[in-house]
């Protein structure tokens, strides 16, 4: 009889963080084509308006990171993988989501929070592993994020939602500081990440379902 012992501690040592920062990718790549989709569709356009509008959201803000980083070529230029699951997870949406739903603003700010999660980390890792300094990295981390966002909603006619009063950077530079300090304190490369992601999910699903808000600085004379 055959019998396998399985090491935890083994698994651990062993696990290749790259594949998981890659599925974190496809995963913030889905989640902002899904959100560009939903806006669009409910905003009437056409196919191929809904199919524009998912890209710029879902490769826009990597796009620009990139740009700036000099980091050449372009990650979706040399891997056919993420146009790929852009159109498909956008034609998918399309075909099964109701523009009238009543669920349209949970759905898109859902979707967003997914994308926010995952696409701080990657942006975060990228300038990171280009040897920028903490700062510069966290900004480049919120700029993956919000550029897309931005596009999306100026094309769809909308206030972008990061120049609102949301819980919304403040939840990316929680993530990425609490990413950096695991490092210091010699954590595992995917335990930082989890943590991260993690965090940034949370604070931004609790600020939706609480309302929680910045104040507007006035000063009243």
């Amino acid at each position: 009889m055959l019998t396998i012992a399985l090491d935890p501690t083994e698994l651990i040592t062993t696990f290749d963080p790259r594949s998981l920062i890659y599925l974190f990718d496809m995963i913030g790549i889905i989640a902002c084509s899904i959100s560009g989709t939903i806006l669009a569709k409910h905003k009437n356009f056409d196919v191929f308006g809904c199919l524009l509008v998912s890209i710029v959201t879902a490769i826009g803000g990597g796009t620009v990171r990139d740009v700036i980083l000099d980091r050449h070529p372009l990650f979706w230029m040399v891997d056919m993988s993420y146009l790929t699951v852009i159109t498909i997870s956008s034609l998918a949406m399309q075909i099964f989501f109701h523009p009238n739903s009543k669920r349209v603003d949970k759905f898109l700010k859902l979707s967003d929070t997914i994308g926010l999660s995952a696409f701080t980390l990657i942006g975060i890792k990228v300038a990171d592993s280009m040897g920028t300094n903490v700062p510069v990295a966290l900004l480049l981390g919120v700029i993956t994020i919000i550029v897309g966002g931005i596009i999306r909603d100026m094309i769809c006619n909308e206030i972008p939602l990061v120049l609102q009063q949301e819980i919304y950077i403040t939840a990316a530079l929680t993530g990425g500081i609490l990413y950096f300090a695991l490092q210091n304190l010699g954590v595992a490369d995917w335990v930082a990440d989890i943590s991260a992601m993690t965090t940034i999910f949370t604070l931004r699903m609790l600020a939706i379902r609480y309302d929680w808000q910045f104040p507007t600085l006035e000063w009243k004379y």
